[in-house]
């Protein structure tokens, strides 16, 4: 989710620059809807279709589920045909913006002239498949993307807020849980693993604390989350809300919030892409990479976390140096300041 959160603003930038261009992207289906939504578009915004707002065809690769059943009839059968597929389509670019082995040997399926990559992928093997490299000088992931999406034809392209589907099912769900006025504030405890995961109890504090200043709390339960966002709720008392819906969903109701809380995780960088505050509450991760980008953010870290990215349950021991006063202290700041502007 964050990947594709992170590269957003550069397709978004492409897109606007060359809007005749066919635009397709490839995509686990788990995350589809931050490219199309379900249920249709919504006829009050710009784009005739903002239910499918960026690109132009979305093509599935079902990549967690092949690598459980790699050698699978059904496994070789999706991957035969998403290979003709792409090759079909005749591309006259591709470009890798997740730097990865797995994406690189998708890219590679559609045997485009070019295919371009960094210089320096996150897994440097992929590099090997590319041919184009880019030698990107950007700090943060969202300024590497722009610099490959540059490269297609260069174009000067500058970061732009991300296209993101309506779909208005799910905007009259959210309609029901937030009313016009209300400030409300979402609080994501989960992480991709467990050393990122500031710990839940200290979720729970923060949570009472804004219950208390007068704010609707929601606390959002990830795949697999639902016991962390119940730690926070009966921290509370049962006065934040518990938010366990679809990603159509997600989207549509971080529109409303007035706040995101979480570590670096796929809300807070949805919570980014839409232009929504955010505290971010780092440890192993490096923020000037993947932190916040693109909105009013305050970023929380102790001087003595490193960048690691093993795959550690325990919390890393600087995150553990976090407290739930700074945090709220954060929160506080942003808030209010929104509020005096």
């Amino acid at each position: 989710m964050g990947d594709i959160l992170h590269a957003l603003p550069a397709v978004t930038a492409l897109r606007m620059a060359h809007p005749e261009w066919i635009i397709d992207w490839v995509v686990e289906p788990i995350w589809s809807a931050l490219l199309t939504a379900r249920s249709g578009a919504c006829g009050d915004h710009e784009k005739p279709n903002f239910a499918q707002p960026l690109v132009d065809k979305v093509h599935f690769a079902s990549t967690r589920k092949w690598r459980h059943q790699p050698l699978s009839r059904e496994t070789r059968g999706e991957i035969v045909a998403l290979r003709r597929t792409l090759k079909n389509e005749r591309f006259d670019a591709v470009i890798d913006l997740q730097g990865a082995l797995r994406s690189a040997v998708i890219g590679k399926m559609a045997c485009s002239r070019r295919f371009i990559g960094e210089e320096r992928p996150r897994e440097r093997v992929a590099s090997w498949l590319f041919t184009e490299r880019v030698a990107t000088r950007g700090a943060h992931v969202i300024e590497q993307d722009l610099e490959l999406a540059q490269a297609v034809a260069g174009d000067a392209l500058a970061p732009v807020q991300p296209m993101l589907p309506f779909d208005p099912a799910a905007e009259a769900w959210s309609d029901g849980l937030l009313a016009s006025g209300e400030k409300g504030i979402l609080i994501n405890p989960g992480a991709g693993w467990g050393a990122k995961r500031w710990p839940v109890e200290r979720y729970g504090e923060v949570a009472r604390a804004l219950l208390n200043r007068g704010f609707r709390v929601f606390v959002n339960a990830g795949p697999g989350e639902l016991m962390l966002a119940d730690t926070v709720v009966q921290r509370t008392g049962g006065g934040a809300t518990p938010l366990v819906c679809s990603l159509e969903q997600l989207i549509s109701f971080t529109r409303r919030i007035s706040l995101a809380i979480a570590g670096d995780t796929g809300p807070l960088h949805l919570a980014c892409a839409l232009g929504r505050p955010v505290v971010g509450i780092y440890g192993p991760t490096d923020p000037s990479r993947n932190g916040p980008y693109g909105t009013r953010f305050k970023v929380l870290r102790s001087p003595s976390s490193r960048r690691d990215h093993a795959r550690l349950e325990a919390p890393e021991a600087g995150l553990l140096t976090i407290t739930p006063e700074e945090v709220l202290q954060a929160a506080e700041e942003l808030l209010y300041s929104e509020a005096a502007q």
